[in-house]
Order: structure tokens, then C-alpha cells, then sequence
């Protein structure tokens, strides 16, 4: 369920230029590589390596046993130098897992979007943030099912009926689904991938397969892709990070200001 707040956001939906951003998606694994070891600062240095505007991460432990206690978002924010916002998914070992974005930019409006989810299955989750004054920035980590994908496809595509007509947005994350899949198929009923002539292998990590991390955007005829690769790591995480650098292209139509209910973080 989408938790709505009265504080106010007021956005522009104007860019006077052009404007690339950086967008960084990585499946963290709670921060434990293939070598069984769990080291933030690994992650964080992956990230520095590709000077991001945004990140998407998923995968991430707050404050339980498993991973010593340790405040994994707060913790990758400081080795990185960003701001963090952490999405709690599901109660875990005392303590937290979720998603979490980081930003270059202060964050000035956040809403923890529940996802529907088939009984037995595991609860998901969809941050979505207002990281700059021109776009809002969501990130996930779907299910490994296609039954909860497709359901997670059509909170997705509520969530958009609810924005402005040609309201500027990237989702990004781990998103458990194949090119050509169901799930991209709906998915792409919306939204633009940053990989659209071929898949961008990122897991698993030492032997890169499948793409099933994606930068999405829209509206189309907003953005421009100027870059998208998969990092060259491959002991961090068990997924390989996947960044893109969209280009986000003035509007058409005059300015424009709205107003959006997400709450301060």
C-alpha cells in the first residue's frame, strides 16, 4: 500500500538544456561478494568507480544478524559520499531488507511503494524519490516469479496513470526478468530500457549469462541514451552492476509546476 503525506514536492517539469545523468543500478547481495565475504567498502569503491548521479541497490541489510547489525544503507551512503534513502521490504533477523537509492542531489520527496504479492511469496517494494527537480527516480527489486512480476508490472503502471501526463522517470534495479520476457513485455508498455539493441550481461557475476538488471525511463521522447554498460566487476556482488546515462531533453510544451503529496525524507 502507498503511504501518501501532506508535505508537498513543487516540481518543474521544464529543463532549460539537456541534462545527462548517471544511473547506477547494483544487486549488492547484503554487500557479500563471491568470495563469501561481506565488504561495504568493496561496494562502495564500485560505486565511486562510476561516478553516479543515482543509485539503485537492492538486497540490502539494515541492522540485523546476518550481516553483523551494521546499517548497510547508512554505511555504503558515507563510503560513497551520498545521500541515502533506505525502502524496508521485510522484517529479517531482527533487523531489516530492502532497497535503497542514493543520490548525489538532497532528496526531496520519498514514498516506500508496497507491491502486490502472492501469498508464500516475498514481499517487494518500489522507492520511489524526487532526487532532482526534473525527474523522479524509482528503484525495486522484483520476484523471481513471473506470477509476482506481472503483478509488480501493474502496480508499476498504476503508479505512472497516477503522474502527470509526461511526467520525466527512471526505474531502475533487479528486475528477475529476461529481455522479451512477460514481464518486460508489459513493462516496456510504459517504459524505455537504456538497453534496447542487445541484453546487458550482469549475472551471475563471474560468468555474466543474462541481463535481468535494467535501467528503464520515460516518457520516450524526453531522454536520450548516451551510455549503457555493465561494470567490469565481478567479486563484490553476485551480480555485476549496470550503468546508463540517460539524457534528459527539454520539454516541449511551457513550463509547467505540479504538485506531488511525497513526504520530506
Amino acid at each position: 500500500m502507498t503511504r501518501w503525506f501532506p508535505a508537498l514536492a513543487f516540481i518543474s517539469l521544464l529543463c532549460a538544456q539537456p541534462q545527462q545523468v548517471r544511473v547506477l543500478t547494483y544487486n549488492i547481495h547484503h554487500g557479500e561478494g563471491t568470495d563469501a565475504r561481506i565488504d561495504l567498502e568493496r561496494i562502495a569503491a564500485v560505486i565511486r568507480s562510476a561516478d553516479p548521479d543515482v543509485v539503485a541497490i537492492q538486497e540490502v541489510d539494515v541492522r540485523n544478524t546476518r550481516s553483523g547489525g551494521v546499517d548497510q544503507a547508512l554505511e555504503i551512503s558515507k563510503l560513497a559520499g551520498m545521500h541515502v534513502l533506505f525502502g524496508k521490504t521485510i522484517n529479517y533477523r531482527g533487523g531489516f531488507y530492502g532497497n535503497a537509492v542514493l543520490s548525489r542531489w538532497p532528496m526531496n520527496g520519498f514514498v516506500n511503494h508496497e507491491m502486490p504479492f502472492t501469498p508464500g511469496r516475498e514481499k517487494r517494494g518500489i522507492i520511489e524519490s524526487v532526487p532532482h527537480a526534473e525527474f523522479h527516480f524509482l528503484a525495486t527489486h522484483l520476484d523471481t516469479g513471473e506470477t509476482d512480476r506481472l503483478l509488480a508490472a501493474g502496480r508499476l503502471h498504476e503508479i505512472v496513470v497516477e503522474r502527470p501526463d509526461g511526467w520525466p522517470m527512471i526505474i531502475a534495479g533487479d528486475l528477475n526478468a529476461a529481455p522479451g520476457s512477460a514481464t518486460m513485455r508489459s513493462l516496456l508498455q510504459d517504459w524505455t530500457s537504456a538497453a534496447m539493441e542487445e541484453p546487458l550481461l550482469t549475472f551471475p557475476a563471474g560468468t555474466p549469462a543474462r541481463q535481468i538488471d535494467f535501467v528503464l525511463f520515460r516518457p520516450a521522447n524526453r531522454w536520450r541514451v548516451i551510455e549503457a554498460r555493465v561494470l567490469e566487476e565481478s567479486i563484490a556482488s553476485d551480480h555485476r552492476p549496470l550503468l546508463a546515462v540517460p539524457e534528459l531533453l527539454p520539454a516541449e510544451a511551457p513550463s509547467a509546476r505540479a504538485k506531488l503529496r511525497l513526504p520530506r525524507p
